[in-house]
């Protein structure tokens, strides 16, 4: 138990700090910008684009907040436990990709049940593509990241065995 809280609580904590810096993004957009107001952020690349959003990525699931907010629950609840136990969480990299993924859920989370829908900023003006928030970000970085994670170490795990030295019996020789 006392394994666990040292273990976890300094992810906890940076989890709670991306968590602020989101809603802090968030708050500003809300009271300096009108619903639909957009603004440059870097020319030729981002705007800022006060957007209100009942759905999960890209709208999906329009008006469904009820559901997304469920399912926000319910996968903050299971992050949590994940980095606590330590169950999908082998390294340095692999707790801090599944923060950032509850970081991102939590974000996302407080707008749902505060506001009744999640508040995005950052649109791409040179390509259409969805427009997304802070926690968005922290999301998909962390998936991003896990997934690389895992390709990696399962390649890895693979180049290990096939250059292993087989014994005389063809079998991998005791270390």
């Amino acid at each position: 138990m006392k394994e666990n809280i040292k273990r976890a609580w300094p992810w906890y904590l940076l989890a709670a700090a991306l968590v602020a810096a989101d809603q802090v993004v968030k708050l500003w957009v809300r009271s300096a910008m009108a619903l639909g107001e957009t603004r440059p952020f870097i020319p030729h690349f981002i705007e800022l684009y006060h957007l209100q959003n009942t759905g999960g990525a890209f709208s999906l699931l329009a008006g469904q907040t009820w559901m997304l907010t469920a399912l926000s629950a319910v996968a903050t609840v299971a992050l949590v436990v994940c980095l606590w136990g330590d169950y999908v969480t082998t390294n340095v990299f692999s707790r801090l990709c599944v923060t950032c993924v509850l970081a991102g859920a939590v974000g996302n989370l407080i707008d749902r049940a505060m506001f009744g829908a999640v508040t995005d900023m950052f649109n791409f003006t040179f390509i259409r593509f969805g427009v997304f928030n802070v926690a968005d970000m922290w999301v998909v970085g962390g998936v991003i990241g896990y997934c690389a994670y895992l390709l990696f170490t399962q390649f890895k795990g693979t180049k290990d065995s096939q250059t292993a030295d087989p014994g005389e019996d063809g079998h991998e020789a005791d270390p």
